[in-house]
């Protein structure tokens, strides 16, 4: 395991990051999506921030101790589930030490009282799951039916697994409602290049895809 303490190029880091900003944001607009934000993540106890959410076991494992250092970090950049069996984190882990180390020195960046690093952009606000598409405000503000979400589900559940794992398809368990509302408009739109899912969106009603949200969103 590579020691990452100190070390590192947040330059490099910030392209690392975008393996991670499909769930995660980071700087000055960072908000908790699926995962938390990542702000001062150094120092913070595991499990801890108001507002997201976690996995029981990710929270069990700051209530006995984990904080989130460098070296925790590094460890559970390489196998998260080899220090949180059970998080719900699906990401199997940044086997390469360098690529470890730099994005470690890309979220130190964002820690307070550190000094801005130059050239390290922003990663993760302006890139969600569906930057660019056009969506009415209407859309985004129907509530829907998670009953009606869980008889729609079936079919989604041919290749995504409800307890949110990843076996080379994204978990959407416990996935914010805005989020995935924003995922579905985008294949429907044809903004998000997939096939399938072009194909599966397209054939649902703005309901039915906010149905399917709130569903899902309640999925621990």
């Amino acid at each position: 395991m590579a020691q990452a303490s100190g070390a590192g190029d947040p330059a490099l880091g910030a392209a690392v990051f975008k393996k991670c900003q499909s769930c995660h944001q980071v700087g000055d607009r960072a908000k908790n999506r699926v995962g938390p934000q990542l702000n001062d993540i150094i120092g913070r106890t595991a499990g801890g921030l108001a507002g997201a959410k976690y996995s029981k076991s990710m929270t069990k494992a700051g209530q006995d101790g984990l904080v989130w250092t460098e070296e925790t970090l590094d460890r559970f950049l390489e196998s998260p589930k080899s220090l949180v069996a059970k998080t719900r984190m699906s990401y199997r882990g940044l086997k390469d030490p360098d690529d470890r180390a730099n994005l470690i020195a890309y979220l130190r960046a964002f820690a307070k009282g550190s000094t801005p690093a130059q050239n390290v952009p922003e990663t993760g606000q302006e890139t969600g799951q569906g930057a660019g598409i056009q969506l009415d405000p209407a859309v985004l503000a129907i509530v829907g039916d998670a009953e009606y979400g869980e008889y729609l589900s079936s079919e989604c559940l041919t290749c995504h697994q409800s307890s949110g794992s990843n076996d080379g398809i994204p978990g959407i368990t416990a996935w914010p409602t805005e989020d995935f509302v924003i995922a579905m408009h985008a294949y429907k739109q044809k903004v998000r290049d997939h096939p399938v899912m072009q194909m599966m969106a397209g054939r649902l009603s703005d309901e039915e895809i906010a149905a399917l949200a709130s569903y899902f969103n309640g999925l621990e």
